[in-house]
């Protein structure tokens, strides 16, 4: 069948300006975001993800931000693994403890005992040594985009026994990151360190597996462990810095303007979660003692002194002694 030249024309005009549009929507660029975190802005995991994900969004055409919390992805290790390798996951918020596998150095920031304040870990990571671990992180296949902070220290939290002085520690299966600087950590206190994924944690204080973990009381109120749990003592014996990481097989895949916009995303995104810690801390703390949790108050100077030997031995291994020096600066 013949169509006369004025039908033909007018579909082509047609067809020029329906292109553009079918074009850009095909070519939108989907951003995956893995987190360990539950689908709760109570948690800084969570909560720095969401952020970068709503400014994106709005701001960008092309780049379509989905957040994948309560680690649907898999488990932190392997999605790290294949992020590396630039597939799976575009990109993580989580802890550098996560990272060190690859990044030894990313170790230092896990030392226990190390941080004096929220200011203090904020301060060192807008200095020398967050330029250097970037630089490490880059060499390894990463792109950091965001420093933050975690919404509280980590505390260690038991299934039944209630730990108030330093000695009660001694002997404990606690759960921590299955890492060399936070098992050392753990057994520094005098506990056995119990290297296990985070999403096995719940059943295994259910079932006895273990005798407690140590967290952020965020989280600690967030994955509802008062079910299972007794009791925290106030350790604080590590603080680890929250951070959002890219692939960087992945983040080259992006136009200098799409990584402009997404920079200053991940930047607001994380003075959110650095404005937030000390007040999400206290809330978190006082919703578990509200749920019938102890939480004690523990004199932590047997620890800390037993610490500096631990982090003198560990920056030496990981070949991170300056950054340490500079960090006790």
């Amino acid at each position: 069948m013949k169509y006369p030249l004025r039908v033909l024309a007018a579909l082509l005009i047609a067809l020029s300006f329906a292109t553009p549009s079918l074009a850009q929507t095909a070519a939108k660029k989907v951003v995956r975001i893995h987190t360990a975190g539950p689908a709760d802005l109570g948690v800084d995991t969570t909560a720095l993800a969401t952020k970068f994900m709503e400014e994106v969004n709005a701001k960008s055409n092309t780049i379509d931000v989905k957040v994948f919390p309560n680690s649907q992805l898999g488990q932190s290790r392997e999605v790290i693994e294949a992020m590396r390798l630039g597939s799976g996951a575009s990109a993580t918020t989580g802890g550098p403890g996560e990272y060190s596998q690859f990044v030894k150095r990313l170790g230092v920031l896990g030392l226990p005992f190390l941080w004096k304040s929220y200011d203090h870990a904020i301060k060192v990571l807008d200095g020398p040594v967050g330029t250097e671990l970037n630089a490490d992180m880059e060499k390894s296949g990463f792109k950091v985009l965001s420093w933050a902070v975690a919404w509280g220290y980590r505390n260690v939290v038991t299934a039944k026994k209630d730990v108030t002085k330093a000695e009660d520690l001694k002997g404990l299966k606690i759960r921590t990151i299955p890492n060399k600087v936070f098992v050392a950590a753990v057994n520094a206190m005098g506990a056995n360190a119990t290297p296990m994924n985070f999403g096995e944690v719940y059943t295994s204080m259910q079932a006895g597996v273990l005798d407690g973990y140590e967290h952020t009381a965020a989280t600690t109120l967030s994955f509802k462990f008062s079910e299972v749990a007794c009791c925290m003592a106030l350790t604080r014996h590590l603080m680890d810095p929250t951070m959002l990481v890219f692939s960087l097989a992945e983040w080259k895949k992006f136009s200098p303007a799409e990584q402009e916009i997404m920079m200053t995303a991940a930047k607001n995104a994380g003075d959110y979660v650095r404005a937030q810690a000390p007040v999400r801390e206290a809330e978190s703390l006082a919703a578990l003692k509200k749920l019938g949790m102890k939480v004690n108050e523990i004199d932590v100077a047997p620890l800390q002194a037993a610490a500096l030997k631990a982090q003198d031995e560990l920056a030496k291994e990981i070949g991170a002694e300056s950054m340490l020096a500079t960090i006790r600066k």
